[in-house]
């Protein structure tokens, strides 16, 4: 039945920005990126706003008292502070990366507050800048999967730009979902993109559910199977981006689990089914036809037409002619053609885009060897798209595993890895995976206590064993928090120490610059 306390009408009033927030208690878990935003949100709003945090030391934290909102600190959070329980909040906005097994969240839902994350409180103030061409609220577009999320996020929000609309790239991709709602200029779209964990908070019904025109999950693969406690809850929470879309729900034709989220899920009156793939298209969904990228989803006519996107052709010369990447502009034009955005603004979006930084990047060519960074391929998954693009290879992987089994990788990729070079804390469950899956692959384990020396042990090795027409790839499949700050900084480790070796002497079209230091 549904909650008819006073509290509870007063929550369900909370659906715009110019609604009465004013002493509202709200207790904010976390303060990083999402959990900062979060306050300064509330603050603005005129909510009452005490953050639980481990510490004070981030930037973050001295910038609390200069916006009015309490901070309680507390080495341990496996009991809820004094101060919290004492606090008697109304609302608790959860930061994601707290898991739903964690100690504060399960006090918080056996309390009388409503348990929120960044998201949803995002969704309710969404009409505080209207939109500058289409006068409302931004549209959403919700993008999620185990992997591709940051590129597709970024094709959809370049192929709108291209179509003259005001566009932000949001959520997980880096720019906080709520910052982008207070920008002053406003947009007339977002593109968001949601981990598993921003859509774990995320309700499917009530005030606070997302209303987004079109989504998509682009893949299911066993991921932060520790945060969820389960591959079942995993898929739950992907399933989570298709409720209630109202134009378009865009699934991967290969990938059976996702066709079956978007038959579980409750869309709006009118919702289609919109499936991508690289294959001929049926009617109704997007897919290759010979060089050509095409739309049979969203024209008149379509069971004997097609719209033509762009060309594989003008994929390969912008970095993505591989497979996965093939697919994520697909399921990017599917996002945007939901939009009524044009094929011409989509094929001029595909010309000039260049893919993120250690995401399949060239990073070298010498001597007929190609060094390729993809530190992003932090899953088996996201590994296996890779390598498949990379013909014989000298992989360097390895890192955290998060309790996915990497055996299956191993061993459908053993026929193209030609020697395997292993890193990070969980090189034992590799060694185990290639004696089992892959006993006639040669393994070198990089067994160096100092990070600063892994990839340059790696590096030497494998130039040590590549030969013309190899692939030396960083394709970890695993988490890089063992031994590196993010994959960013894994994939910044791995180019520099090819630059290092190669002493800048490149022939190829791809010289390596070496990147800053990462900071901190």
């Amino acid at each position: 039945m549904p909650d008819t306390t006073p509290l509870a009408d007063r929550l369900a009033a909370l659906t715009s920005w110019h609604a009465d927030w004013k002493g509202l208690r709200v207790a904010v878990l976390g303060l990083g990126v999402s959990g900062f935003s979060s306050a300064d949100t509330l603050a603005e709003l005129g909510a009452e706003v005490l953050v639980v945090a481990p510490n004070d030391s981030s930037d973050q934290a001295q910038l609390l008292p200069v916006i009015g909102v309490r901070l309680v600190t507390q080495k341990d959070l496996s009991d809820p502070p004094l101060e919290l329980i004492q606090f008697d909040a109304d609302v608790v906005v959860v930061s994601p990366g707290f898991a739903p097994h964690h100690p504060l969240v399960v006090w918080a839902l056996s309390s009388r507050a409503a348990v929120w994350g960044d998201v949803e409180l995002a969704w309710r103030v969404r009409d505080k800048v209207l939109g500058a061409k289409t006068g409302r609220p931004a549209d959403w577009v919700l993008i999620t999967g185990t992997n591709g999320k940051t590129t597709t996020t970024q094709l959809t929000a370049a192929m709108i730009a291209a179509d003259d609309r005001s566009v932000a790239a949001c959520g997980n991709i880096g720019l906080p979902v709520l910052d982008a709602v207070r920008e002053p200029e406003g947009f007339d779209v977002f593109a968001v993109e949601l981990s598993s964990h921003q859509l774990h908070y995320l309700p499917i019904e009530g005030p606070g559910a997302l209303h987004p025109i079109a989504s998509v999950c682009l893949n299911i693969e066993d991921d932060h199977l520790e945060w969820h406690g389960g591959a079942d809850a995993y898929r739950r929470a992907k399933g989570r981006v298709y409720a209630n879309t109202v134009v378009a729900c865009v699934y991967n034709r290969a990938d059976v689990a996702t066709r079956l989220l978007v038959q579980e899920a409750d869309v709006e009156d009118g919702c289609r089914a919109i499936g991508f793939g690289l294959s001929t298209p049926p009617v109704g969904d997007f897919g290759v036809v010979e060089d050509l990228l095409v739309d049979r989803a969203f024209l008149d006519h379509r069971a004997h037409r097609a719209l033509e996107l762009t060309t594989l052709d003008t994929l390969a010369a912008s970095g993505l002619g591989a497979d996965h990447l093939v697919e994520d502009v697909l399921a990017a034009a599917a996002l945007a053609r939901a939009l009524g955005v044009a094929p011409d603004a989509i094929h001029l979006a595909a010309a000039a885009f260049r893919a993120d930084h250690h995401r399949s990047e060239v990073v070298a060519s010498r001597s007929g060897i190609t060094w390729i960074d993809d530190s992003k391929a932090t899953n088996p998954h996201a590994a296996k798209a890779s390598l498949s693009a990379a013909g014989s290879v000298v992989w360097i992987v390895g890192g955290l595993f998060k309790g996915v089994d990497v055996a299956p990788l191993v061993d459908e990729v053993s026929r193209a890895v030609k020697v395997a070079v292993l890193i990070g804390a969980d090189r034992q469950i590799l060694r185990e995976a290639f004696a089992r899956h892959a006993p006639g692959i040669p393994v070198f384990e990089v067994d160096e206590p100092d990070t600063e020396r892994v990839m340059p042990r790696a590096v030497t090795f494998a130039a040590s064993v590549a030969e013309s027409g190899d692939t030396v790839l960083l394709a970890p499949a695993a988490a890089s928090f063992d031994q590196f700050a993010d994959y960013g900084a894994r994939g910044e480790a791995f180019a520099r120490a090819v630059h290092d070796h190669l002493a800048g002497d490149t022939d190829g079209d791809h010289p390596i610059q070496p990147p800053a230091p990462t900071a901190g």
